[in-house]
C-alpha cells in the first residue's frame, strides 16, 4: 500500500496535476511541511559554488531559492530535483549564481512551496583573498562518534547515546565549517547487511531535532570510520563497503569521492589559507587476522596521493584528518602505531619532503587528547584527537601511558572541539579550543604557524 501510495505522489507531483486548484493549493501547503525528513543541510562551498542538501519522506519536487542576504531583490535558483525511494528520497542542488566572499539567505521549496524552519538559514562563499589581503578568520568544529539511540536495535543495557544537545553547543559558536571525523553513524547488527538497512540508519541519525539548526547554518565535510563504513573494526574485506559508499555519497555533500577514479571517502577541501586532506583508514586497510602480506592502513596508492597533494599545497596550515589516531605511539585498539612499517613510511616521508605546516586531526579513540611529537631538526607534529561527541566515552584511557600527551588536555567525556585561524598572513595562529556538551570551556591551546616551519 505504501508503494502504490509512493507512485501515485509520484506521478501527481511530477505533472504538477491539479496544483493550481483549490484541492491541490491546499494539498501542496499542508504537505510540504509534512514531507521534510532531514536538513536542509550545508555540504561543500567554493568561490562559486555550494552545495545543499535535503532529505524528504516521499517522492517529491525540492529545490532552493537563495540571494545575497543584504540584497534580497535579486534572487537565484538551483536546479530542481525530484526525490525518490531509490535514493532515500535524498537531493543535492547547487547554488552556482554565486560569488566569492559573499553571504546568502537560502529558502527551501518543496513541490513548490516554502518550507519555513525556526532558524536562520544562510550559507557563504570562500573569499577570494589570495593576493589581495591577509586571510580571513574563521572556526570550523570538529568532532567523531555519534551514537544516536534506537532501543529496539541496540544493545541491551544502558543507552550508548547520550547528550544530544552537544549539536546545539556546537551550533552556538556559530563555525564556519564543520569537520565531521568518522563514526558519524553507528551502523548496527540489522543495518550493514542490506543497503536498505544502512540507510535506514543514515536516515535515523541524520533526523534528530537537535541536530537540524547546525546542519543548516554550517559547512559539512566528512570522512569515515569502521561504524559507517560496516562492522566494528572493519577493513577491506567487508564485502558490503559498495553500499555504505553508496550511502556515505547519498548524505555527505563532500567536494569529491575518492582517487585515481576508485570508490573511497578521501577528499580534499580548503578553507582560506587552510588545506583539509581528508584520508580513508577503512577502504585499503589489511585485516587483522592475515597472517601473511604487508600490513597496510591507508595503503601505498593513498599516501603517494598525499604526499604529492602536501608537497604541491602553499597552505599555511596543512590539515590531515583521518578517523584513527597517528601519532600516538602505543600499538593499541585501532591506533596507526598497530601498523608500525606504514605508519613510519608516511612520518619519513613528511620530513624527507620537508613538508610545512602539518597537523592531523583525529577520532575514534572515545576520548580527547592533544599528542604532540618531538622531532631532531624540524618542527614537531601534533595531533588534535577528538572524541566523542554522543557516543560512550572512555575516561578509562586516561590512565594509558602516552608519552606524547601533552598534559591537562585529556577529556573523558562527550565533547567537540572548535579550531579558530586568525592573524595576518605572516604570523598566522590556530587556536584549538574543547567544550564539553554543554558549550563549557575545558582548555585551549595555540599553535603560530611560524612554529610549524
Amino acid at each position: 500500500m505504501q508503494y502504490i501510495r509512493e507512485v501515485f505522489l509520484l506521478i501527481f507531483i511530477s505533472y504538477g496535476i491539479g496544483l493550481t486548484s483549490p484541492v491541490g493549493s491546499l494539498y501542496a501547503q499542508n504537505a510540504s511541511h509534512a514531507l521534510l525528513q532531514s536538513g536542509p543541510m550545508l555540504g561543500y562551498a567554493q568561490m562559486r559554488e555550494v552545495a545543499l542538501w535535503v532529505q524528504t519522506k516521499q517522492p517529491a519536487r525540492v529545490k532552493f531559492v537563495y540571494y545575497e542576504t543584504t540584497q534580497a531583490s535579486v534572487r537565484y535558483e538551483t536546479q530542481e530535483v525530484l526525490t525518490s525511494r531509490e535514493n532515500a528520497y535524498v537531493a543535492h542542488c547547487y547554488a552556482t549564481e554565486v560569488e566569492p566572499g559573499r553571504r546568502y539567505t537560502y529558502e527551501l521549496y518543496i513541490n513548490g512551496k516554502k518550507v519555513s524552519r525556526p532558524y536562520r538559514m544562510e550559507f557563504q562563499t570562500l573569499p577570494l583573498w589570495q593576493w589581495r589581503s591577509d586571510p580571513p578568520t574563521f572556526k570550523i568544529a570538529t568532532g567523531s562518534c555519534s551514537y544516536i539511540n534506537e532501543p529496539q536495535y541496540d544493545r541491551p543495557g544502558k543507552p550508548y547515546g547520550s547528550n544530544y544537545q552537544i549539536f546545539s553547543a556546537i551550533h552556538a559558536c556559530r563555525p564556519d565549517a564543520m569537520v565531521w571525523l568518522g563514526d558519524n553513524i553507528y551502523l548496527r547488527e540489522p543495518d550493514w547487511t542490506s543497503r536498505t538497512g544502512i540507510l535506514k540508519r543514515y536516515t535515523h541519525t541524520r533526523s534528530i531535532p537537535e541536530l537540524q539548526p547546525l546542519l543548516a547554518s554550517t559547512h559539512h565535510y566528512a570522512i569515515w570510520d569502521d561504524h559507517d563504513y560496516g562492522p566494528n573494526d572493519a577493513d577491506r574485506s567487508f564485502w558490503a563497503k559498495h553500499w555504505t559508499y553508496e550511502a556515505f555519497r547519498l548524505f555527505w555533500a563532500n567536494p569529491s569521492y575518492g582517487i585515481e577514479g576508485k570508490p573511497s571517502c578521501i577528499t580534499h577541501a580548503e578553507w582560506g589559507d587552510v588545506e583539509l586532506f581528508m584520508l580513508d583508514n577503512r577502504t585499503f586497510r589489511s585485516p587483522n587476522s592475515r597472517k601473511t602480506g604487508e600490513r597496510r592502513m591507508l595503503g601505498d596508492e593513498q599516501i603517494q596521493w598525499l604526499i604529492d597533494a602536501l608537497s604541491s599545497s602553499r597552505a599555511t596550515f596543512k590539515i590531515i584528518a583521518v578517523g584513527g589516531q597517528v601519532l600516538n605511539p602505543l600499538a593499541i585498539y585501532e591506533n596507526y602505531a598497530t601498523f608500525p612499517e606504514e605508519r613510519q613510511k608516511l612520518l619519513d616521508l613528511i620530513e624527507k619532503e620537508n613538508i610545512k605546516g602539518v597537523v592531523f586531526l583525529t577520532g575514534d579513540r572515545h576520548h580527547t587528547e592533544l599528542n604532540k611529537l618531538e622531532r631532531a631538526g624540524t618542527y614537531p607534529l601534533y595531533e588534535f584527537t577528538i572524541s566523542p561527541l554522543t557516543a560512550g566515552t572512555s575516561p578509562r584511557a586516561a590512565e594509558e601511558a602516552n608519552p606524547l600527551r601533552v598534559p591537562g588536555t585529556f577529556v573523558g567525556e562527550h565533547n567537540f572541539a572548535l579550531l579558530e585561524f586568525s592573524g595576518p598572513l605572516k604570523d598566522r595562529v590556530l587556536k584549538c579550543t574543547v567544550y564539553n556538551a554543554d558549550g563549557k570551556e575545558l582548555w585551549s591551546y595555540s599553535i603560530k604557524a611560524s612554529e610549524l616551519r
